[in-house]
């Protein structure tokens, strides 16, 4: 019988597959409205069906919220937000190749915060598995030259946003409920996107009778909202309960991995050999990530 840390884990790789199978489907979404109104629309649909659920599920069980609960799951949905704020902002000044890379620096970053403000350390075969998977991403999405302008920055500060929505998100997930947690964040999400999508585009295009008539579009739409969103975001939540935050990044890298198969399955993309290599180094690392250290080794045995 498969124990709850391989299910989180099989659960963790399948949302990786979702998000990596509609890059292709986001983006040709986003050609249609713009991110910050897609955000919008997709987040508040995600979020409106899982408060439902929430709402079923309060009634059917005692479920005491306090105003502080309310404020953590903000706080979630808030970093979230910051990683697709920073996004869309640097890929108006980089490439998407170079944002997807440096995107996935995040991997990187978290066993550094785990360590900052966690104290927790990271073991050997980690490090290695998270270098390995890091060259991989390399290859995967970085061009021949690779200098930082203000875009890249940007695109940093997006990495830095997500690493820190994955560790808030696993330490609150201990103590709260996953479907208030995602319930919560996806909704700051979808009101944050609604304020920019009014500040900074032209949000009235959402309105659009052609828009709500265009097929791909309610087909992109549905897809995002529940499976991308309202499901993707409740599972990884729940599956923080059992997975560490630096192993959930070394499976979320897949998500270029799945986009890249995805790319060559529809759209008959030809995967260059750097690319084959890098997918191949983003695997390696998960599997070394997983290999267990001398010090839990060594806590095994006493125990």
């Amino acid at each position: 019988m498969l124990s709850k840390k391989w299910i989180a884990h099989a659960s963790l790789l399948f949302v990786t597959l979702i998000w990596g199978a509609t890059f292709v489907v986001v983006q040709h979404a986003i050609s249609l409205v713009q991110p910050f109104t897609f955000n919008a629309i997709r987040f508040l649909i995600a979020g409106f069906i899982l408060l439902i659920i929430q709402m079923i599920y309060t009634k059917r069980a005692t479920v005491s919220i306090s105003r502080k609960d309310i404020i953590s799951g903000a706080l979630i949905g808030f970093f979230l937000f910051g990683g697709y704020l920073f996004q869309t902002f640097g890929l108006l000044y980089t490439t998407s190749s170079k944002a997807g890379f440096l995107t996935g620096l995040s991997i990187v970053m978290i066993p550094i915060f785990s360590y900052i403000f966690l104290k927790q350390k990271t073991g050997l075969f980690a490090i290695i598995g998270i270098l390995t998977a890091t060259a991989g991403l390399f290859l995967l999405t970085a061009e021949n030259s690779f200098r930082l302008n203000q875009g890249d920055i940007l695109v940093l500060c997006c990495a830095v946003s997500f690493a820190l929505h994955i560790l808030i998100n696993g330490a609150y997930s201990h103590t709260l409920s996953p479907l208030f947690l995602s319930t919560v964040q996806i909704l700051t999400v979808g009101t944050l996107s609604t304020i920019c999508a009014i500040i900074f585009e032209d949000w009235e295009r959402a309105l659009s009778n052609d828009l709500w008539k265009n097929n791909s579009f309610l087909f992109a739409l549905f897809l995002t909202s529940v499976f991308a969103t309202a499901l993707a975001f409740f599972i990884q939540t729940a599956a923080q309960k059992s997975i560490s935050p630096t192993k959930v990044a070394m499976i979320l890298v897949m998500e270029p991995v799945f986009a890249a198969l995805t790319a060559m399955i529809v759209d008959n993309e030809q995967l260059s050999s750097a690319t084959i290599i890098g997918c191949a180094c983003i695997f390696l690392g998960m599997i070394l990530v997983e290999l267990p250290s001398k010090q839990k080794e060594k806590s095994a045995q006493a125990a």
